[in-house]
């Protein structure tokens, strides 16, 4: 059918465009994942999309086309909860603490899905700093048990999803896939979504995503567009349960009063030492991290 008709919808400039209906959404990002449209058609998409901005029926729709592609992780024997921490942004001027998150919650008892691919060549991802922890990416989709820590890139859980988030290198500009892998379910089961936003104006739609979708999810401001509470203040922290929007915590003006001793570089190698340093107990967890940590273990659970 192709999707030149909703490009037409969409494609208007910030005024005259139009949004698409959440069955709208889903068709036609469902088309561009399956490869039925053209290079051409999925820039004029990935364009368009980022002058007009998606809305929360939008973000739905693609959502739904996501994860009727992907290959999810089958739940556990156990039937335990797994938290999903998508992994995307990398550090560029503070270390990328997202895998010193998935061991603090994995030593609290839950199973911990780390999700994500580079999307810029300057940057060090989580991915990294969990293989100089011996962690190394999945190679085939499995359950995850609790206690345990397990990455998998997104071109397992979704290649044309990938695909699409590359196009990024291309054009040099985001696209409505860089916001999906953030809030999206890559788990059969129980689960628990923790997204992150950078500027405000997602916080809202991201908000309005979740309860839209009844989701299970902490959202808040994370650190470089990582997950993980910035080391250096605490941030607000809300909680989705079936979509019921709740505080759970309440920012801190400025910085924390005691800042942590954190790496002077952002690579992988003193990154991962400073976790493990963390995580023998040699320095302190830091108070903004070790409170999303406590916020996420008593949501898990009541799901």
């Amino acid at each position: 059918m192709g999707i030149s008709h909703y490009i037409k919808k969409i494609g208007r400039g910030k005024d005259g465009a139009r949004p698409l209906s959440r069955v709208q959404a889903a068709d036609l990002l469902g088309q561009v994942l399956d490869g039925t449209v053209t290079d051409l058609e999925v820039g004029a998409f990935c364009l368009a999309m980022r002058i007009k901005g998606e809305t929360p029926d939008e973000m739905a729709g693609f959502l739904d086309a996501t994860h009727q592609r992907l290959d999810r992780l089958p739940k556990h024997g156990s039937g335990a909860p797994t938290v999903v921490l998508p992994s995307y942004n990398g550090a560029r001027k503070l270390p990328v603490l997202t895998p010193l998150l998935a061991l603090l919650l994995a030593r609290g008892g839950v199973a911990v899905l780390v999700h994500g691919t580079p999307t810029e060549s300057s940057r060090v991802f989580a991915s990294e700093v969990l293989l100089a922890l011996d962690i190394p990416a999945q190679t085939a989709i499995k359950s995850i048990a609790p206690g345990a820590v397990a990455f998998v890139p997104t071109g397992l859980l979704c290649p044309a999803l990938k695909r699409l988030l590359d196009v990024r290198r291309a054009v040099g500009l985001r696209n409505p896939a860089h916001s999906l892998v953030k809030i999206m379910n890559p788990c059969v089961g129980k689960s628990l979504v923790v997204s992150s936003y950078t500027h405000p104006e997602y916080a809202i739609s991201m908000a309005q995503t979740f309860e839209l979708i009844q989701a299970n999810a902490l959202l808040l401001r994370g650190t470089e567009g990582e997950v993980v509470a910035d080391a250096r203040r605490m941030p607000q922290m809300e909680a989705f349960i079936n979509g019921q929007r709740q505080l759970l915590q309440a920012a801190q003006a400025g910085t924390l009063v005691s800042l942590p001793d954190l790496p002077k570089t952002t690579d992988a190698a003193s990154t991962a030492a400073y976790i493990q340093s963390v995580m023998a107990g040699h320095q302190r967890i830091p108070a903004s991290i070790a409170m999303q940590v406590e916020h996420i273990l008593q949501l898990v659970k009541h799901l």
